[in-house]
Parts: structure tokens; C-alpha cells; sequence
């Protein structure tokens, strides 16, 4: 049977006794989550920016400051407004693709610290993302279960207190609110009529940039903490041993 080890700062654990995937370092995968969350935060700031252009051309529009509502304006406005949401529409697609990476791995690990501790299969960690309804609570579900199961024990090596879930609860809060607010600003954009009512719509889509901010640092702050906690439990759950092991220890047959 072979065996390798490899638990603090690389990629799998397997051995004798440890059924299913091995244990998987998510470090590599939690440096560009973050990376490129702060490209998300970015294109946020920068979509503020763009907006804030448009509410000032709206505002002097519905004033009737005429003289300082020109074509060229208008059209810089519209340009900014357009380049602003294709950045943030990149910026989270690629940010969504190596989080649900980074969270299914997450919750195989999660599941070989404590198989019992999961109410929902592994394949939720990434379909319930799309699942319309269920996807407001589902991942927020099994990221519970990840972190409790992720827990590391305390000094004595047996008692597990939980760790405090206020990023977690912190971040899930705060996507919601953006999905809302998202929501709710492109609905009133799309059925506004005039000056006044698009100037609501920016405002909307202002609160909802400034709320996805805060999301992505929670998520930064959430993603960086789970994999610290993984780690720290690996190096309990597998032994101190093979804890520092070497990145390629080799492999034996029996």
C-alpha cells in the first residue's frame, strides 16, 4: 500500500486508515481568492467612481443646469458606467471560479476531520450556488459545517471550542444585503424614466458597490482564517510528525 505524507504547506495526505480523498492544502488556492477578491474591491471603487459620474450629470439634468450637460458629458458618463460594470461582472466571475474551487476542497477536508459533521453532500459546496431559492442559504449551511468540522483542538489536544463564526456570519450577511441592493438598483434602473428616478437607481447601485466592498474584505478575512484553521487541524488530525514533513517524502509499498 503506498503512503505519503504531506500536511503543513503542500497538497495531499494519504495513508493507511484514511478513507476517501486525501487532505489537500487550500493554501495556494486562499492566496488567489484574496488576490482576487482585491481585484473585486477595486472594480467596486472603481464602479462608484464611474457611478458618482453619472448622478452628477443626472443631478444637473434634473436641475436644468443645461449649459453643463453636454454630448461629450454624457457620453464619458455612459462609457465609465459600461467599462465599470464589465470590470466588476470579470472581476467576480474569476473570483467566483477559484472560490467554489477553494470551498469544495475546503469541505472534502472538512469531511475527513469529521465525516459526521456535514448535513449536506459534498456536491452542494458547489451546486448549491446555483440553485435558485436555496442558494440564499445552502452554502451558508455547509460553510458551518466547514468551519465547526475545521475547528482545531485546544492546548490539550481533545477539547474543540468553536471558533468565533463572526466573519463568517459577517460575510454571508453582507452578500445577501449585496444581492439585494444589486437587484434592486438594476430593476430601478431599468424602469426609470427621467433624470430624478435614474438618480434613485445610482443611489441604489452606490449602496450595493459599497456593501459588496465590505463583502469581498469579509470574504478575504473568511477565506484566509477557514484555511489557517485547516491547516492548524491537519497538523493535529494527521500528527505533529508528519506535520513538518518535507513536500515529497517519497513512497513505499507493502
Amino acid at each position: 500500500m503506498s503512503e505519503v505524507w504531506f500536511v503543513a504547506g503542500g497538497f495531499a495526505v494519504e495513508g493507511p486508515g484514511l478513507p476517501g480523498p486525501p487532505w489537500a492544502s487550500t493554501r495556494r488556492l486562499a492566496v488567489a481568492v484574496t488576490v482576487l477578491l482585491g481585484v473585486c474591491i477595486v472594480a467596486d471603487v472603481f464602479a462608484i467612481f464611474a457611478a458618482s459620474q453619472v448622478h452628477m450629470v443626472m443631478s444637473d439634468v434634473h436641475a436644468g443646469r443645461w449649459d453643463a450637460v453636454t454630448d461629450e458629458r454624457l457620453e464619458q458618463a455612459d462609457i465609465l458606467y459600461v467599462v465599470a460594470s464589465w470590470a466588476q461582472m470579470t472581476a467576480l466571475a474569476a473570483a467566483g471560479v477559484v472560490f467554489l474551487k477553494w470551498f469544495h476542497r475546503s469541505r472534502v477536508n472538512a469531511e475527513i476531520f469529521d465525516p459526521e459533521g456535514h448535513r449536506m453532500k459534498r456536491g452542494w459546496a458547489i451546486g448549491g450556488w446555483f440553485v435558485p431559492v436555496v442558494n440564499l442559504w445552502f452554502p451558508k449551511k455547509i460553510a458551518n459545517d466547514i468551519w465547526d468540522a475545521s475547528t482545531p483542538p485546544g492546548p490539550d489536544g481533545t477539547v474543540r471550542p468553536r471558533v468565533s463564526v463572526g466573519l463568517l456570519n459577517g460575510w454571508w450577511a453582507l452578500w445577501i444585503a449585496g444581492l439585494v441592493f444589486g437587484r434592486a438598483a438594476s430593476q430601478r434602473y431599468k424602469k426609470a424614466e427621467d433624470a430624478h428616478e435614474i438618480i434613485g437607481a445610482v443611489n441604489t447601485w452606490l449602496i450595493a458597490d459599497g456593501v459588496g466592498i465590505l463583502a469581498a474584505a469579509f470574504a478575504i478575512g473568511f477565506v484566509l482564517k477557514l484555511t489557517a484553521m485547516q491547516t492548524e487541524r491537519a497538523a493535529h488530525h494527521f500528527g505533529h510528525a508528519h506535520a513538518s514533513a518535507s513536500p515529497v517524502v517519497g513512497a513505499g509499498s507493502n
